[in-house]
């Protein structure tokens, strides 16, 4: 078990500066806690006092139910994986070599460090042909999946993550925090993670820790309730007006019905007939969606104009597998207002309708409505023997 628990934890600069204050706050074991927070909040400095990086000014931080405070600092650093923005990463030395600084620390032989890190590769998704390459010679999210690997070499219980994605453009950081959950969900490690970005806290959190100034503790619950239920005015403003918006990331949207969609190969563009307000989805030869055209379109396309500049980006896609905030999102980005659904390979499947996404989320509020209604008859009709009042 690697529990972490804070008891009353503050740390206070010399010039009297209040970083945190006056913290208590249990990580469980095996789960995924994120810190968020505006800058200056105090959530880095929390997160490094439990490597002690910063030692508290007042207050105890355990694990396992062990003061670190007792524990040598170097030997507790060894047990806790650490990654940091841009990876972190010793220039100096090779993919491999960066990965297996740990367990050669700890006192594996180097030929053992590096199979084992090669293995580590393997598990965050890098091909093995990086391996002797250097740090400058990989791209932002290369350099990230490295920084993960050294730091799950070990295999440490306990994984700390300061803001490790922010560097990175959006895609690569989807990308990032999908490996991420794939990976959680594969080894359950006790993971605490900083972000200033609170979509990235409700993707990746079991537990979200919002803090506020001087370090203040303000909520800390799972990511739906703090959407659906902000505990003070700093967090309803921190999460944001459109917070609703971002609930939807908790919902399933399987049961959002596909409608047909009209669609043509790019060959067939300039033989289209459309009328006015009309629109049909360009689709490659493996009906993978390419853009939607209009009637201005196909006639840009009739007098010559290159295909790309004669269809409308396609807005985001949507897997049927996926919420409700990706369904509506995929529609309402379409330049047509529908979105596309596709299949693990990229098929377009049919249509999302933004109507119909918001039906499927009165169906399900109804049925959570009676549901409660059916706990609290239940509740309700019973004594406090348990028998029928």
């Amino acid at each position: 078990m690697s529990d972490i628990e804070f008891h009353g934890v503050s740390k206070t600069y010399p010039d009297g500066t209040h970083a945190v204050t006056g913290l208590d706050l249990r990580i469980e074991s095996g789960s995924f806690t994120v810190f968020v927070g505006p800058s200056g909040c105090g959530k880095t400095t929390s997160m490094r006092m439990i490597n002690r990086m910063i030692q508290p000014t007042s207050g105890s931080i355990t694990i396992a139910g062990q003061d670190i405070s007792t524990v040598d600092p170097v030997r507790l650093r060894l047990g806790i994986g650490y990654v940091i923005q841009s990876g972190g990463l010793l220039p100096h030395r090779t993919v491999l070599d960066n990965v297996a600084t740990v367990p050669v620390l700890r006192g594996d032989s180097r030929r053992a460090a590096r199979k084992a890190a090669l293995e580590v590769l393997d598990r965050v998704g890098l091909d093995r042909g990086l391996a002797d390459r250097y740090p400058a010679q990989l791209s932002g999210g290369q350099q990230q999946r490295v920084g993960v690997a050294r730091a799950l070499a070990a295999d440490p219980p306990i994984l700390l993550m300061d803001e490790p994605f922010s560097a990175v453009d959006p895609v690569v950081r989807a990308e990032l925090q999908t490996e991420m959950q794939r990976l959680q969900a594969e080894l359950h490690k006790t993971i605490v993670f900083v972000t200033h970005d609170i979509d990235e806290a409700v993707t990746l959190g079991d537990r979200v820790a919002v803090f506020g100034r001087a370090g203040v503790l303000q909520q800390y619950a799972p990511p739906q309730r703090v959407l659906s239920g902000p505990a003070t005015d700093f967090v309803a403003e921190f999460v944001g007006r459109d917070r609703g918006y971002r609930g939807l990331s908790f919902r399933p949207a399987d049961h959002v019905p596909l409608q047909e969609i009209p669609t043509a190969t790019a060959g067939a563009v300039g033989a289209l007939r459309l009328k006015r307000g009309d629109w049909i989805l360009i689709v490659d030869e493996a009906a993978k969606p390419l853009g939607w055209v209009d009637a201005t379109g196909v006639a840009a396309r009739r007098a010559g104009r290159p295909l790309e500049d004669c269809m409308a980006a396609g807005g985001s896609l949507f897997t049927p597998a996926g919420d409700l905030r990706q369904a509506l999102d995929a529609a309402i980005s379409s330049p047509s207002g529908i979105g596309v659904a596709v299949d693990d390979s990229g098929r377009v499947r049919g249509g999302v309708l933004p109507t119909e996404v918001i039906a499927q989320l009165a169906e399900q509020r109804g049925a959570e409505d009676a549901e409660r209604s059916r706990l609290a008859g239940e509740q309700g009709g019973s004594g406090s023997d348990g028998t029928e009042s």
